[in-house]
């Protein structure tokens, strides 16, 4: 039987919550969204008081430590970026600096751990549910003495559950896209234990919610770890999707749990990429831009690099070059006499100047001028001939022009009218000696801006000697 007292102290320390994006303008309601989203992760104290937006308040400084923690430019201000960062998807604890854990450092004191699923979501089959929760707890078990059983009845260290709205823990569940689950640190009692949202869509593919990857997270707390200010990590607060099939878990990650529990005594070889051949026919790119004369493709946590020098494109993980960046990045383009690269993913976007982050990102696509409808950018790329990029989402592409840093009149256009012959959706796109080069689905299409049509029909993977 689960002890109240200990249900309520560990309230107080140790539950985990993975909460999803406001108006252009800062209004009052804006001001108490923030305001409920610092007092749950930065210990605002507002003694029942509203704050005003004063650069010496209380409000304001734990803006700053938001802002610095998310890499956003910090000004104690709450900006529309601010706001967007404190409604996405996430876990609900209060936000520390690289890998952390919990204070005391809460851990097993044994390497043989339980779990017990009460019951199922109706999204998911059973079977895809079970096998979601066994492969998460691989994902620590894999670097880790730890090892985790399943039981089918009685009380185990780890229960899992779902559940909508109040669910019997003092931490009722918000509905649709707000908290997706929450997990308690290692304890007697109700600790360790995760629940997930049954008012969210549980999925074990990109739409809705990956089960895989917010149960990987969850039993991250379960085990003791909380959250990382790396974008890479899996321990990062928000929620951001990257393909299962493959996945590494993160070296923040790794040195996380390590500090816990030590290194497996019989660590499983790091792998390498395994995502599909380049010269797969199935293949299709997440993003492809040029950097330097190199043409780079992106494909969940790989990049490919094509350099004129070499016949055969090197095969790398994005986080060898990029530490600080995420997974499967979904959009990407140069603007070459800036020597400035941007890549996106979701609503946030990096810029890079050659090789190196730039201070302040990421930031959120909304600055460039995205209606709040636009939830990722499919494809990018820029046209040295007019300084303007084009941004593809959907059936639909914006035009912006970079000289002025706003997006042109008549934005968004429909592709087919003014890129004929390419189809209705761009999964990556990039110029190269004056011309386009268009991938959609397993197809390439050369296109000419000058005659605006097709050029050449090319298979997917024709730049990286297939």
């Amino acid at each position: 039987m689960k002890s109240l007292l200990l249900l309520l102290l560990l309230r107080v320390s140790f539950s985990q919550a993975f909460p999803t994006t406001p108006d252009t303008g800062v209004g009052e309601e804006d001001v108490q969204i923030a305001e409920e989203y610092l007092k749950r992760y930065y210990n605002l104290e507002t003694d029942g008081k509203h704050f005003v937006r004063k650069s010496s308040s209380p409000f304001s400084e734990k803006i700053r430590e938001m802002q610095e923690f998310f890499g956003l430019e910090v000004t104690g201000s709450l900006d529309s970026e601010t706001l967007d960062v404190m409604q996405q998807p996430r876990c609900g604890i209060p936000d520390l600096a690289q890998y952390s854990t919990f204070p005391g450092r809460p851990v097993w004191k044994k390497n043989e751990v339980t779990y017990r699923i009460l019951n199922y979501t109706p999204d998911m089959a059973q079977a895809d549910v079970d096998i979601a929760i066994e492969k998460a707890f691989k994902v620590w078990s894999d670097v880790t003495p730890l090892r985790f059983t399943r039981i089918y009845d009685g009380t185990s260290d780890i229960q899992i559950s779902f559940g909508a709205g109040a669910h019997g823990d003092f931490y009722p569940f918000d509905g649709p896209h707000g908290t997706l689950a929450h997990a308690f640190a290692p304890s007697e009692a109700i600790g360790g234990d995760a629940h997930f949202d049954e008012d969210e869509t549980w999925t074990k593919g990109s739409a809705g919610y990956n089960l895989f990857l917010v149960a990987a997270h969850e039993f991250g707390h379960s085990l003791g770890l909380s959250h990382s200010n790396n974008p890479g990590a899996l321990m990062y607060p928000t929620y951001s999707y990257t393909n299962p099939n493959g996945f590494h878990l993160p070296q923040d990650d790794v040195n996380g749990i390590q500090a816990l529990y030590g290194r497996s005594p019989n660590p499983v070889p790091p792998t390498k990429p395994t995502s599909p051949s380049t010269c797969d026919p199935a293949m299709i790119f997440d993003a492809i831009t040029t950097l330097r004369g190199e043409i780079m493709f992106f494909k969940d946590r790989i990049l490919w690099r094509k350099i004129p020098q070499k016949s055969v494109a090197e095969e790398n993980l994005i986080e060898q070059f990029w530490p600080s960046l995420p997974p499967g990045i979904q959009a990407a383009y140069e603007i070459p006499e800036n020597d400035q690269i941007f890549l996106f993913k979701g609503t946030k976007y990096w810029a890079l100047n050659g090789y190196d982050v730039v201070q302040g990102y990421p930031k959120s696509i909304y600055t460039l001028g995205f209606p709040r409808t636009v939830k990722k950018i499919d494809a990018a790329v820029y046209n040295e001939d007019t300084q303007t990029t084009y941004f593809f989402v959907a059936d639909q592409y914006w035009s912006y022009d970079e000289e002025r840093q706003t997006m042109d009149n008549g934005s968004p256009r429909r592709i087919a009218d003014d890129f004929p012959g390419i189809g209705h959706k761009v999964h990556a796109v990039f110029q190269n000696d004056g011309l386009l080069y268009f991938f959609s689905g397993h197809r390439q299409y050369e296109f000419s801006m000058k005659f605006k049509r097709v050029m050449k029909l090319l298979k997917n993977n024709s730049w990286l000697g297939c």
